[in-house]
Formats: structure tokens, C-alpha cells, sequence
């Protein structure tokens, strides 16, 4: 054998075209192949070789027969003429959410899927481990998928337990905005998640930039993006050598004095510490957080500087707030992508798991130098 003829060992290793090349081979010499027979050959899946066997009878190279592939006959290329395109995979797609946030994540997985010849099923679920688990189930018993994207609760035992679940089904899974904890690595997931920390960073440094010395945090603690937040919030503090300790951090999801109230303490708080600027997760509690503040009396963004997170209604407001936006298209995007590259080339594909950065999107809330008010104008407006 030569040292350039590859073995027959070699085969996992093979790229999709030289996969395709050494079909073509096997057909001319043998005149039909079994998708099992060359999949054992190659070292690849089985699904690896129904793709390859589907690209290359849209090309009209080969005919599909149950099981593997003939050589092409002048009857099955003029059946197949008009015929429109089949989807060569099924993909399911379980999101929390399908009026927020998510609606993007999932233009950009269609639009993928398209570009892949791919078919999306999507099913909307709750931010709850159980939900998910029902959906993914509905998914699997009612449909014939060949892998999932998911982004499920992953808080509590049972969102630990639904990971497990998840790493052990027969078909691939891809994360979509989630990520396995440390504790529970789920070493078979691939993911594509926003950098949020990094975009949590990005808005403080551009408040720093601005002027602002004290700069809070107000998110909240039921959603899943608020650990990353909080984590590039505190890290960009220590960089900028502001004091984490005493700084205003509020959990926006305790409301115990209603909206309104929590509002009043976070500015008592702020006006305590001198805080003149905050960093607030969702866009729709800065859009409210903006509300109050004006309502009081305060200038946004003299007296207080706002930066929202997420960038689905920030520009709504008035004024319109700064936010940090993550590329929400391309998470979906990205996610069909790493899906098609899982089922083409099989369980050689080494794991991949993707961040991706956010953007920050400038508007009037948090553009220009704190004004410089008399002592306690905040507690005046109070």
C-alpha cells in the first residue's frame, strides 16, 4: 500500500468530500452499497452516510434504494426532474419563551436550517425543567427528529436531572444561551451561549468612560443570564478598582413593597453610596427603573445614567436607553450550524461548545458626564 492510500482505518478521519469520493468509489466497483456496510468502513454514523448518500442523489450521481444507494439508471433522474428537495435531517427545537428574546434565536436557526437544507420543528415551553422535559418527550414520540436544540431550566435538582437526561439521549443536543455547570459537566452537550459577562463588562467600562464613579447593578435573580451579568459586573468593578463591597446590587425580582417601592430603596440606596449610574437586567425593568426615575424628579442620564440588557424594548422609552445586546440570531444561527456539522461527521467531531460576543447599543440614557448636583438632590427627589 502506498504511503499516501489512505487505510481503511483512515476513514473516520475523512473529510465530508473525501467521505463522498470514497462512496462514489465503492458504487463503481460494486455497483450498490448499504449505508450500515460503508458506515462500518468509514468509522462514521450511519447518519453520516444517509447524508452523504442524499447530497450526492441531489446531484444526480447516485439512486437512493432502502438501505443504500445504486448507481444512477436514466429513469431515476427523469422521475426525480420538478421534484422538490427533501429535508435531509429534522431537528427539534425547544425554547422557554415565544414572545421574548427567543423569537430571534429562532429567525436565525430557520433561516440556518434553510441554508442547510435543514427542518426545524419548534415547540414553545416555560422557564421550568418539567415543561421542557414534556416537550422535549412530545418531540421524540411524535417526531422523527435526528437531533435537538434546547435551552432548557437548568436550576435545581431537577434542571441537573434534566441535563443528565438530555446527555444521555441517542441523538445529538446542542445548548442554546445554557451552559453545563462545572459540577454536572454533561460531557456529551454541545452549546452556543452570549458572552453576558463580557457584556456586563462592556457596560460598565462604557459608564466608567462616561464619568460615573459608583456604578450599581439591579437585575433579576429568577432568570438564567442574571449569574453571568452579575459575574462581568463585579469583575468589571474589581478592574476599574471600584469597591465591589457597598456597591448597590438589588435582586429586581424581589418586590416585596411592589414595584414602586423597590424602586424608592434602590435610590435610597443609590444616593447613599453616590452611585450615579446602574447597569439593569432586563430592558423592560430599565424601561420601568427609566419611568420611575423621571417620575421622581431626576434627570436620566445627569443624575442617574441607565443601561438596560437584553435590547428588545430599551428603545422605547423615553428616554431611550442604552442597552447591551446579544446576537440573538446568530445564537440560533449557530446553533443549526454546529447540529449539521454533529450530524454529518458523527461521534469523531470533537465537542464544541461557542461563545458568542454581545454588542453594546448607545442611546441618550447613559451618553454624557454625570451632572454634578447639590448634596442629596436624590434624596429631595425622594
Amino acid at each position: 500500500m502506498s504511503p499516501d492510500q489512505p487505510s481503511e482505518g483512515a476513514g473516520k478521519s475523512l473529510f465530508s468530500l473525501q467521505r463522498r469520493e470514497r462512496l462514489m468509489e465503492e458504487l463503481r466497483a460494486h455497483g450498490a452499497i448499504t449505508v450500515r456496510g460503508i458506515a462500518v468502513k468509514l468509522g462514521v454514523s450511519e447518519l453520516t452516510i444517509r447524508r452523504d448518500v442524499n447530497l450526492l442523489a441531489e446531484e444526480g450521481l447516485v439512486s437512493r434504494v432502502h438501505g443504500g444507494a445504486t448507481l444512477p439508471s436514466p429513469l431515476d433522474r427523469s422521475a426525480a426532474a420538478g421534484r422538490p428537495t427533501p429535508h435531509s435531517y429534522s431537528i427539534g427545537m425547544v425554547v422557554p419563551s415565544l414572545d421574548y428574546y427567543w423569537p430571534q434565536v429562532i429567525s436565525g436557526a430557520r433561516a440556518e436550517a434553510e441554508e442547510q437544507n435543514l427542518r426545524i420543528l419548534v415547540r414553545g415551553s416555560a422557564y421550568d425543567a418539567a415543561d421542557n422535559r414534556r416537550q422535549v418527550q412530545a418531540l421524540l414520540d411524535t417526531q422523527n427528529i435526528d437531533g435537538l436544540i434546547v435551552a432548557p431550566d437548568l436550576t435545581g435538582e431537577r434542571g441537573q436531572e434534566l441535563l443528565r437526561w438530555l446527555n444521555a439521549l441517542p441523538i445529538p443536543v446542542v445548548l442554546a444561551e445554557r451552559r453545563s455547570p462545572v459540577e454536572n459537566p454533561a460531557h456529551r452537550l454541545e452549546w452556543v451561549a452570549t458572552d453576558h459577562a463580557f457584556g456586563a463588562g462592556v457596560a460598565v467600562r462604557h459608564l466608567w468612560q462616561e464619568g460615573h464613579r459608583r456604578i450599581g447593578c439591579l437585575a433579576d435573580s429568577s432568570s438564567p443570564t442574571t449569574p453571568h451579568v452579575v459575574r462581568g459586573w463585579r469583575q468589571a468593578l474589581t478592574a476599574l478598582k471600584i469597591p465591589v463591597e457597598g456597591s448597590v446590587h438589588e435582586d429586581s425580582a424581589k418586590l416585596d413593597n411592589g414595584r414602586a417601592g423597590h424602586f424608592d430603596h434602590v435610590l435610597e440606596l443609590c444616593n447613599k453610596t453616590g452611585t450615579t449610574a446602574m447597569l439593569v437586567h432586563s430592558d423592560t425593568q430599565a424601561v420601568a427603573f427609566v419611568q420611575h426615575c423621571v417620575d421622581k424628579g431626576l434627570q436620566v442620564p445627569g443624575d442617574m445614567a441607565i443601561v438596560g440588557y437584553d435590547d428588545e424594548v430599551a428603545y422605547l422609552a423615553e428616554p431611550a436607553i442604552s442597552a447591551v445586546r446579544p446576537p440573538k440570531q446568530y445564537v440560533g444561527k449557530v446553533a443549526v450550524q454546529l447540529m449539521a456539522a454533529r450530524l454529518a461527521e458523527g461521534r469523531m467531531r470533537p465537542v464544541h461548545r461557542i461563545e458568542l460576543n454581545p454588542e453594546l447599543i448607545l442611546r441618550e440614557s447613559s451618553i454624557g458626564a454625570p451632572r454634578v448636583p447639590a448634596s442629596g438632590v436624590l434624596q429631595e427627589s425622594l
